[in-house]
Order: structure tokens, then sequence, then C-alpha cells
């Protein structure tokens, strides 16, 4: 059925803050307003924008014809399409199709939602949490164009879970790399054949090319797991509680940026970088962990399609009674965030940031390592009391390691990752979330205590690299090839209210 009003003018108001947050980050111009509204000017046609509301969800207007007008989440897009066609003298059809997809996923998550209730567990309720997603990607929720029956099965946003397909591969076509061990006991290989999960949405998506293999033997259908595994925010990664693993699979979707297959040049790299990544963590001593991408495995006809990676479960990592929270989710204001109960949120802060910087910049300085730390890579346990007591990052894939890039090239991803995009959404959630407290002296506060070389020009410095991705979308740039625009720095001076999300 279609969605009813209110769950359809709610998804034009959630689809419309990243949507605008990139427009005004990387396009627009801020303008003064005596009324103190948040109104900016789009250069290519001299538009004047309007946005109220806050971090999200948002209702934008434009100024036509002598008075503001509502804009819908259809009618932004096709706002957004026209200046961007002036701004770089390009035409895109395949963004504004994703923007309207992810608005429609918006829309089917919330009407799934209101049917389904969260997972009991409150990790599990913190990954499944995110209805808005990245707040900086016009298009967060797009899943490929395809029908919501296709995909909303297996989405976390409307708390799916579901067992894994089974399969088992001819022993002498497996390619694996590091322990891949837990996967041997999801199930029961035939003699000849190796176990070996599969995503069932990444099934259907490549059903067909596998289907020369399922009939000449290469590949076996044997059933699926007996217990079931929760998707995360990552939606391609999953975690199951039972055996405390995590998997992370292919998927041939465009999710964000990037198709998100296993690629095979990521996969080469993937026990380096884990590695590095384990062993500057091992140097620290706790209480900060990460979860290691110990292996994978795959088909060697279907290397990218069928790649499973093995990754950490929490179990051997949290310290006692500590509950682990997505970072993501405390940015959008999950239910049940530890600062809705009696916690000081100064202190609170105080916590959070000695707890997620200092490892982040210990693993650069002291072992080259270059951490994918934004919000979704990063995870936050809480003590009984809600105050953080420790921080847990993942995800080999994305770590950098020094000299594969320059030293400069690292500390740029990694101010962005950690500063603009972790901390930087945590502090305007923060500020929404308690008028009157300036969360960035403490985050200057807390980088100063690090003796870095780059720490004192970061401190100094007028402006911080900001992620481009609308831009980068628009222009058909590759989804690895991050620009960067210089933003204010809200470490010198307060942040200007230029922001939605």
């Amino acid at each position: 059925m279609p969605p009813g009003d209110d769950v359809a003018e709610r998804a034009d108001a959630y689809a419309a803050a990243p949507v605008l947050n990139c427009l005004i980050r990387e396009v627009a111009e801020a303008r003064p307003d005596p009324a103190g509204h948040r109104v900016y000017r789009l250069p290519g046609g001299g538009r004047l924008l309007r946005v109220h509301g806050g971090r999200r969800p948002v209702r934008p207007e434009v100024f036509t014809a002598g008075r503001w007008q509502r804009l819908g989440h259809t009618e932004l897009v096709k706002l957004v399409a026209e200046e961007l066609r002036r701004h770089t003298g390009l035409s895109n059809d395949e963004l504004p199709a994703e923007m309207l997809d992810s608005r429609e996923a918006v829309a089917a998550l919330l009407t799934a939602r209101a049917r389904t209730a969260p997972p009991d567990d409150a990790y599990l309720r913190s990954e499944q949490s995110l209805l808005t997603g990245h707040p900086y990607h016009p298009a967060p929720k797009a899943r490929g164009g395809g029908p919501v029956a296709s995909w909303l099965p297996y989405a976390p946003e409307a708390h799916a879970r579901f067992p894994l397909v089974l399969l088992g591969v001819r022993a002498d076509l497996v390619a694996e790399e590091g322990d891949t061990t837990a996967l041997d006991a999801l199930g029961q290989a035939p003699p000849g054949y190796r176990l070996l999960p599969a995503h069932p949405w990444q099934l259907d998506l490549v059903g067909r090319d596998l289907a020369g293999a399922f009939a000449d033997g290469r590949l076996l259908r044997l059933g699926s797991t007996p217990f079931d595994v929760w998707p995360t925010a990552a939606i391609r990664t999953v975690h199951a509680p039972g055996p405390d693993l995590f998997l992370k699979f292919s998927l041939d979707v465009r999710i964000t940026n990037d198709v998100r297959r296993l690629w095979r040049h990521d996969l080469l790299r993937l026990r380096r970088t884990d590695t590095a990544a384990t062993g500057a963590f091992a140097a620290l001593g706790g209480p900060a962990a990460w979860l290691s991408d110990r292996g994978y495995r795959t088909a060697a006809f279907a290397f990218e399609e069928l790649a499973v990676v093995v990754r950490d479960g929490l179990a051997g990592h949290l310290l006692p009674g500590a509950t682990p929270l997505l970072a993501a989710a405390l940015a959008e204001g999950c239910d049940g965030h530890p600062l809705d109960g009696p916690v000081d949120p100064a202190r609170w802060w105080a916590a959070y940031l000695r707890q997620v910087v200092p490892p982040v910049l210990a693993a650069f300085a002291r072992h080259g390592v270059v951490l994918e730390a934004h919000l979704q890579n990063s995870l936050v346990a809480v003590d009984a009391a809600g105050l953080p007591v420790q921080a847990l990052f993942r995800d080999a894939e994305g770590v950098k390691l020094l000299p594969e890039v320059t030293r400069a090239a690292g500390w740029e991803r990694l101010v962005y990752c950690l500063v603009v995009n972790h901390l930087g959404e945590m502090a305007a959630a923060l500020a929404e979330r308690c008028p009157g407290l300036d969360p960035w002296p403490a985050v200057r506060r807390e980088l100063g205590r690090h003796d870095l070389p780059e720490i004192p020009a970061l401190l100094t410095a007028p402006t911080l690299p900001g992620k481009t991705n609308l831009l980068l979308r628009w222009t058909g740039a590759d989804g690895a090839a991050a620009r960067y625009r210089p933003l204010p720095n809200p470490l010198l001076r307060p942040a200007r209210q230029d922001r939605t999300g």
C-alpha cells in the first residue's frame, strides 16, 4: 500500500536533511537574515533557500514569485539538479534517481518500523536505528532502485533478522587467507567441499551468474544457518550473536558512493592492514579495542561476488559490564541514548573524547595506521551510569598505512574521519540536545593533550577538510577519490549555524 500522508510528509522531511546538508556545504552561500532564519543563496541561478527545523528532519522553502514556498522532496531534488548543472556544466540523470530512491526507502522504512519491534539488545538497537543515515550524502538510503520487497527483508533500519544461506564450494576452488575457521562451525559441508555462508540478498542479485556453478557441482546449496543474523548499520555486515561473530559480505548494490562489493584488491591487502591495526591496538594496552578482520574466504571462480570477511565479535574485547553503542546512533539521537538519563552532559562528553580520540591519534603517531574512524566504524561502550568507558573500532578495508599514503594525506583523512565526520556530528548533536553547551572547547583540550607535530596547526587552521559527496557523485568521480572542501574550523572559533544535519 502507498504510505499515508503522515509517512509521506515525514519521509520528505527526513530525506531532505542530507540533501540540504550537501547543497549548503558544497554549493550554497549563507545569507544574513534579520529574522534569524537560515537563508542561503544558490549561486547558479541566484535563488534563495530557507531551512526550518533542527538537524533532522527539516523543511526547506524557496523564494519565488515574491514569497516563500514550501519544497517537497521531489521539488528539492529538481532544484538541486538544476543548480548542479549550472554549477558544473555537467548533466547527471543517475544521482537524482538515487535521491528519489533514497526518499522512497525512508518511506518504506517508516512504514515497516511502525509494525516491527526493535531488538531487545541495546547494541543491536543502536546498529539498526539509523533512519536518516550519512548526514552529508545526498542519497544515504538508496538501495539500488530495486523494488522494496527485494531489500526490505534485509534492512537493518526495519529491524530485520534472517538466516544466512550455506553453500558448499568444491575444496580445490576455495580461495582464502587468514583465520576463517569460524566459518566451518556454521554447518556441515560434504566430503570434498568447504562451507561458505552467503547473504541471501547477494545471492538474489548474482544468482543468474552462478547458475553454471550450481549446475556443474562447483557450488552446492546446503540449506541455511540454524540461527538468525542481524544486519548492522553497514547493511552488508551482519552480527551473529550466538557464535559472537561479524561477517561482512559483498553486496552488488550502490550504497552511498560505491557498489558494495568486496573488491579483489581490497581483499588482497586486508591481512596487511588488519595486522597493522591489530598490532597498534595491542601496543595501546587497552581499554580501546580493534575488531579484527581476521580472514576471508570465497570461491575462486566468483572471487568478489561470494567473498565473506570474518570479523571478531564483541565478547573478547568488551570491558565487563559495558554496553557498546554505535557512534552514528548516538549522533542521530537513538532511543535509549545515555544522555536521556541523569548524567551531566559536559562530563559525558569529556569521557567520550577521552575514549575515542587517544587511540586514533596513537595508532597514527606510533604505528602509521590511519583508521577510518567515522561514525559507522566506531562503537562507544558505556558503563551502568551511561558514561563512556571504551571505544572499539572496525573495518580494516578502510585503513590506510604510512608510507603507502603520505603522512600529509593520511593526516587529512584522519582529520576528516575523526574530527569533521565523527566529532563534528557528535558535537552538533550535543549542542542541539543541550542548548548553551559549547562542545568544542573540550575537543580542543583533548586534542591539545597529544604531542603530534600536526596538532598545533589543526588547532589554529582557519579551515578543516569536508568531503564533497554531492559533487563527487554528480561529476562521476570514483567513490574512493575523496574530494575535500575547506570548512570553517570550529576548533578555532564557534561554528557558524550553516548546517541542517
